[in-house]
């Protein structure tokens, strides 16, 4: 899957253990990207270096199978520098493959995953170190959507996007996270080694939320400025490569994911209060109906009586009896499938612990006898 235009990057790093300060591994992905490449990670490089006093840091390329000279640039780029390493994908595998490729060969206490574009100015990753040190937590999330976060020269289209697939997202799954989409964040490496990521798309940062929630994990955000100013200085603006409508079912399903319960239940209850107006105007007519023939025909049995009143009033209003009967149907198989699907998620949740359990375990002996 990776291709061999470089040395390989295990091997060629050495970590003293006489230094104590942290080591951080800083994660950035690469899909033609030679417009920005070298002045971007030239930057990056040097905010690095005025960290050097409190940590000791590395980082890692991936080139997703670019077609401009995005790979060449990079090969070029770490001859200069011993701390910075690049993985070539022979194909574009997406961003999921591209994190997960990188994330195997990340050797630091703490990963930070950024996006060479530099929409998240490099300052967001002293925050981010200095919030997870402090707090302790696995995660902690760049977030442009909480409070005192903020966004600027964002596209009107892409911005409207992003603020409501993380609305929803938010309301789906738990944790009151206002952002859940942005791949800027910064990672307890041991804590991300126990997950066992599938997601070959973006959606790898929802999945990543998931199954961090799953077990427990305390995510923790930050407040970001995301800022397209430099894509705009530079010409046109770089386009994002993110086709719209499957984006919108991924985070779609991304929600469904985080709490099927709710996506099935609520529609269901919504569907039974719509069903009641009508199955309450049939039944109304239907008793006024009946109570008027027991009172002409007191001879006749009930069973008649009530069938003749049933007629009448739907003869009265067949759409109550259609609209409310489909409705109520209808509503009882999405409340049935939300039950059906928590369960699903439990079931799921017991075996995804005893899977990251097996994986850490397999994890740990790998390192141990390396």
């Amino acid at each position: 899957m990776v291709a061999a235009k470089t040395a390989a990057v295990d091997g060629q790093r050495e970590q003293s253990p006489e230094n104590t300060r942290p080591f951080v591994s800083i994660v950035i992905p690469l899909f033609n990207e030679a417009s920005i490449f070298e002045k971007n990670l030239s930057l990056i490089c040097r905010y690095m270096e005025s960290l050097e006093s409190r940590y000791r840091w590395e980082i890692i390329l991936v080139d997703d199978g670019s077609t401009d000279d995005t790979g060449g640039l990079a090969d070029a780029f770490v001859k200069t520098r011993d701390n910075v390493f690049v993985l070539h994908h022979i194909t574009n595998f997406r961003l999921g493959q591209a994190l997960r490729s990188a994330f195997n060969h990340c050797r630091g206490d703490y990963v930070i995953t950024l996006d060479v574009d530099l929409s998240y100015a490099p300052e967001h990753i002293e925050r981010m170190l200095g919030c997870i040190s402090e707090t302790k937590a696995k995660i902690v999330i760049a977030s442009p959507y909480m409070k005192e976060g903020r966004v600027t020269n964002v596209p009107w289209l892409r911005k409207t996007l992003s603020v409501w697939a993380n609305r929803y997202l938010s309301l789906t799954a738990p944790g009151d996270l206002s952002t859940l989409t942005c791949m800027v964040r910064a990672y307890d490496s041991r804590f991300l080694r126990t997950l066992d990521l599938k997601a070959m798309e973006s959606d790898i940062n929802e999945e990543i939320i998931f199954k961090s929630q799953l077990l427990g994990a305390r995510i923790v955000e930050i407040p970001a400025h995301l800022d397209w100013s430099l894509q705009k200085q530079a010409g046109a603006g770089r386009q994002s490569s993110m086709k719209i409508m499957k984006k919108i079912g991924s985070t779609l399903f991304s929600g469904f994911i985080f709490r099927p319960f709710m996506i099935f239940v609520l529609p269901g209850i919504m569907m039974f209060l719509i069903s009641l107006y009508p199955i309450g105007w049939a039944l109304f007519h239907t008793i006024d109906r009946y109570l008027w023939y027991a009172s002409q025909y007191p001879q006749v049995s009930f069973g008649s009586l009530f069938s003749g009143a049933v007629r009448d009033a739907f003869i009265l209003s067949p759409h109550s009896f259609l609209v409310g009967g489909f409705a109520l149907l209808f509503s009882f198989q999405l409340i049935s499938l939300g039950i059906l699907a928590l369960q699903s998620k439990r079931y799921f949740e017991e075996i995804f612990h005893l899977g990251t359990s097996i994986y850490k375990h397999s994890k740990e002996k790998d390192t141990k006898y390396q």
